[in-house]
């Protein structure tokens, strides 16, 4: 994944849906052997379905429940190489079976996730994780520099 291109897309977007948006498709596009890309974003304790790329999605999730639950509880991405394996799973697509969900931060309160599933066992490397989560630090600095951020 090509970071640099990651950028040139979303940089010098005024609206931060357009940003989100277009990182959903970006890493739809990019990622190989994907089904679903995508943001929730918190509110109290539950995390709202936000832009993505994919099947339709569950809308709500309890942050005590799920994967991104999990990361939401923990502050911390979450790779998990077989989803029918992690107790309390949300099986919104039972096409998935691995997943990987990255907190977001911004102004260091965590807003929400990024989401990415998909149908291939143990998809996720710790290449992957390193690449999401820098891909994930270029996408909350653009979301600062915003100028017409998302209200919920």
């Amino acid at each position: 994944m090509n970071l640099k291109s990651y950028l040139a897309l979303i940089e010098n977007t005024e609206a931060a849906l357009s940003i989100y948006s277009n990182t959903a498709s970006f890493l739809y596009q990019e990622l190989p052997t994907i089904n679903w890309a995508g943001f929730y974003f918190l509110v109290d304790k539950t995390l709202h379905l936000g832009p993505f790329m994919g099947n339709p999605a569950c809308s709500l999730i309890n942050i005590n429940n799920g994967v991104c639950g999990k990361c939401v509880r923990d502050q911390k991405t979450i790779v998990v190489k077989n989803v029918h394996e992690f107790e309390g799973h949300i099986a919104c697509d039972s096409a998935s079976n691995s997943e990987i969900v990255i907190p977001l931060f911004l102004d260091s309160q965590l807003i929400g996730v990024l989401d990415i599933d998909s149908p291939v066992l143990n998809r996720f490397s710790d290449s992957d994780k390193e690449i999401l989560e820098q891909l994930v630090s270029i996408l909350m600095n653009e979301i600062k520099k915003a100028t017409v951020q998302i209200t919920l």
